[in-house]
């Protein structure tokens, strides 16, 4: 029986001279891999989520007036500053109300000033007892009405001059305007639910998401001494980080149901990566290990006894070696157990060792070469003739 082009044992204790070895050496031959050597870096401890994206304000933009819209002078999706014009409401009606009211307040102001002159007159005609005291206090009791009538004159001067400023809607907040829900022509009334259109703030911008209620006490020890949270939020993928952030707050209850306590986090946006309600995977940085053992996740094996590695030991042969790992972050694992700085472990032709194999480790830039299948031998791994 042939393996590989190699032939095989035998019989027990037999050692077989093939093409490529002599006495002392197995025919079976070494399996090509790619081997690390560990040394030591930092490994951050992240807590991972998934969040959504939440504008740090929404408002919607309602009419407090009754009237036809004139004009719409922002464009959908278009980035407004606060105080900038969105919409025009025909301001003739109030304008009339307003001279109206203005005119009333003449009239009264009028009045009140020939009353306060007659009480003036009753009261030198008092000093000479030509009129009676009942006569210069009901004088006096006319003036003060009209001053009460002349403030409620001037109140409703205001209160319309009010109402006509309403009729320019204005920006209340910067953001960005969305889709508007009323066209020019059609009757606007202050009693619309749906507004005229909605502004959410995209800088900053905030993201919402849940943790394990187990993380509480570390991510609040952390607030205690006063060191702010970093988060990062990536894509669905988790092949691109969208934004950068610090965290904001920690909602003041935990959920029963899911047993996890919501956060948020905000962000600056100033690139726009986030945009509201999009959905993005999140990692809140709890701290960073230093000078600590790592070892690529590549490289790491399931078992029935848990999480073991390949390591290279003497006569070029490999071992299934336990190990104890600590938190993951990109793509690398911190070591508590099993593996010390310049251990060399497999990390990629895993799929062909088992314990006790044969390696021949090879560079993993070489792999794909022009010319290397000739180096190694023809098809079925037979020499090259």
């Amino acid at each position: 029986m042939y393996r590989g082009g190699a032939p095989s044992d035998s019989g027990a204790g037999k050692e077989a001279a093939g093409p490529r070895g002599g006495p002392g050496m197995r025919g079976e031959r070494p399996v090509p891999v790619t081997l690390q050597t560990l040394g030591t870096g930092e490994v951050r401890v992240t807590v991972p989520a998934l969040g959504n994206v939440v504008p740090r304000n929404l408002v919607t933009v309602r009419s407090r007036v009754d009237g036809p819209l004139l004009e719409v002078r922002f464009t959908e999706g278009q980035a407004v500053k606060a105080g900038d014009l969105l919409a025009r409401i025909d301001p003739e009606p109030f304008k009339a109300a307003l001279e109206q009211a203005r005119g009333q307040l003449a009239r009264d102001a009028a009045l009140l000033k020939n009353a306060k002159l007659d009480l003036e007159r009753y009261k030198g005609l008092l000093a000479q007892d030509s009129i009676a005291k009942q006569q210069v206090d009901t004088q006096d009791a006319l003036v003060r009405q009209y001053q009460g009538t002349v403030q409620a004159d001037e109140a409703a001067v205001k209160s319309a001059e009010l109402q006509l400023s309403y009729t320019t809607i204005k920006a209340p907040i910067s953001g960005r305007v969305g889709l508007r829900a009323v066209d020019p022509g059609n009757m606007v009334k202050a009693s619309d639910t749906a507004g005229l259109v909605t502004i959410a703030q995209m800088t900053p911008i905030t993201a919402i998401f849940a943790v394990p209620e187990e993380r509480l006490p570390a991510i609040r020890k952390r607030l205690r001494e006063g060191r702010g949270l970093k988060v990062e939020a990536w894509d669905r993928e988790m092949k691109n980080r969208l934004a950068e952030g610090r965290l904001l707050a920690v909602d003041a209850q935990i959920d029963t149901a899911t047993g996890t306590v919501k956060l948020k986090a905000d962000f600056d946006n100033k690139d726009g990566s986030l945009f509201p309600n999009q959905f993005v995977n999140v990692r809140l940085l709890l701290d960073t290990l230093t000078d600590v053992v790592t070892v690529p996740m590549a490289a790491v094996q399931q078992g029935s006894k848990g999480s073991f590695v390949y390591r290279l030991g003497d006569e070029g042969k490999v071992s299934a070696v336990p190990v104890r790992l600590g938190p993951v972050d990109a793509g690398k694992a911190a070591v508590e157990d099993g593996l010390a700085v310049g251990d060399k472990v497999v990390v990629d032709g895993l799929d062909k060792l088992k314990d006790g194999a044969r390696v021949e480790p090879i560079d993993a830039k070489a792999v794909n070469a022009p010319g290397r299948e000739r180096k190694r031998g023809g098809p079925g791994g037979r020499p090259a003739h």
